[in-house]
């Protein structure tokens, strides 16, 4: 093990996301922050939880993501922090997620985010709400998993 992060670059990752919703297509956006957002988000000051993206007038926005205020900068220089922020996205995709989203059920919710070079990105999923009877399905299979590799594991060892 060679003791590194497998994922380095990556800040923040919703992982309620994928407890609530079946993420049926990935993109990948930029987003426009400020100076005091960028430290923050470097400093892995972000949450991602309860957030969504929605399209406005050929744009996308993200909102109820909540990247916390830079202790370092004063008050004025400062951002609120459930701002929304414009995602960057090509027009081509911009229009096939609004496709996709006038479906019956789909939303777009934000997965993770991570930096590529020295830029911010954020990973979207296009998803469809999961049902509770879906939700404990999911964990039932993950428990069984579990239960079959630590049976593997222990017959490995006799």
């Amino acid at each position: 093990m060679s003791g590194k992060d497998p994922n380095p670059g990556i800040v923040a990752d919703n992982r309620k996301a994928r407890h609530d919703y079946d993420i049926e297509e990935t993109y990948e956006a930029g987003i426009v922050l400020t100076g005091s957002e960028i430290k923050s988000v470097r400093a892995g000051r972000v949450n991602l939880r309860g957030s969504f993206a929605r399209i406005f007038n050929d744009e996308i926005f993200l909102y109820d993501s909540h990247i916390s205020p830079y202790e370092q900068s004063g008050t004025y220089f400062n951002h609120e922090p459930t701002r929304p922020r414009k995602l960057l996205m090509h027009r081509r995709e911009i229009s096939r997620l609004e496709g996709m989203i006038r479906q019956k059920g789909l939303t777009i919710v934000p997965l993770k985010i991570y930096f590529k070079g020295r830029r911010a990105k954020l990973e979207l999923g296009v998803a469809r709400g999961k049902k509770n009877y879906d939700k404990r399905e999911d964990i039932a299979k993950r428990d069984a998993q579990r239960d079959i590799d630590r049976a593997m594991k222990s017959r490995d060892r006799d």
